[in-house]
């Protein structure tokens, strides 16, 4: 491939994933707070679950573009120079790598943002540092396997249904699909996706928002997730989770999308 080509391929992702990743994480910040404090431990007033609903939001700011833009640099370059018989088996590998590099920075945001959520007086700096006395960086680390472990099976169903939504709809219309048809794809495929991880997403949350002391702090997924279904089931969380997701998708596709067609697609 020649080098303006992968030139080419790196600006795009960097600039249309984090504009991406900021716009759906900031615009749906409430839902994803409102499901943070659904699936933890503890049980909820009303009052609480729907209070403070931007608690944490500045993790977001920091962290939210970046960890997308490495995820679509990661994704699309993958796609070019990894090539499998079957297109659906390229875009599973290329989503795959793309999430292992995206939770370097995804983690640490996550952990800060959710115990700013469901400890919302406390300020991003204070839990930053307590993670750090209390448990080092990998305090802020912890929850890394869960999240990929979650990532990896939402990605790898989420991005080759996108794929294939648009390459079928582009078949049937005779020309590529418009922004708005590519954010209804992602939207569709995020919502079957979110639906299907449900259980993953619950661990991975537990684990992240467990005392240093707790038994689940030390846990893997599957652990947590044992005792999840056998103490409570899998329904914390779903609802918004899944409600989430599938707006978010059509944001956070509508704008790769747009952003893409708008400033990169007379020089890709």
């Amino acid at each position: 491939m020649a080098e303006e080509d992968i030139t080419g391929i790196i600006k795009r992702s960097l600039v249309a994933g984090s504009i991406a990743g900021c716009s759906v994480d900031l615009s749906l910040y409430p839902i994803d707070t409102i499901k943070t404090r659904l699936q933890q431990k503890k049980s909820l007033t009303r009052g609480f679950l729907f209070s403070s609903l931007y608690s944490g939001v500045g993790s977001v700011l920091i962290g939210s573009g970046p960890s997308s833009a490495l995820f679509f640099t990661a994704y699309n370059l993958s796609k070019q120079t990894i090539q499998f018989s079957s297109q659906w088996q390229t875009h599973m590998t290329a989503a795959t790598l793309g999430e292992i590099c995206a939770c370097l920075i995804r983690v640490p945001v996550e952990v800060v943002k959710q115990r700013a959520q469901v400890n919302r007086n406390l300020s991003l700096l204070t839990i930053t540092r307590s993670c750090f006395q209390n448990e080092g960086l990998f305090g802020l680390y912890r929850g890394y396997f869960a999240t990929v472990t979650r990532e990896i099976p939402f990605s790898i169903i989420q991005f080759p249904l996108w794929e294939l939504f648009k390459e079928y709809w582009s078949t049937k219309q005779g020309y590529p699909v418009a922004p708005w048809q590519g954010a209804l794809c992602g939207s569709i495929s995020g919502g079957i996706a979110a639906s299907i991880t449900t259980p993953l997403d619950v661990a991975k949350t537990r684990i992240m928002l467990a005392h240093h002391s707790d038994i689940d702090a030390a846990s893997n997924s599957f652990t947590v997730m044992k005792n999840i279904v056998k103490n409570e089931g899998f329904t914390a969380g779903v609802l918004p989770r899944t409600m989430w997701i599938s707006i978010g998708g059509l944001i956070y596709f509508g704008a790769f999308e747009y952003v893409t067609s708008l400033f990169f697609s007379k020089k890709t």
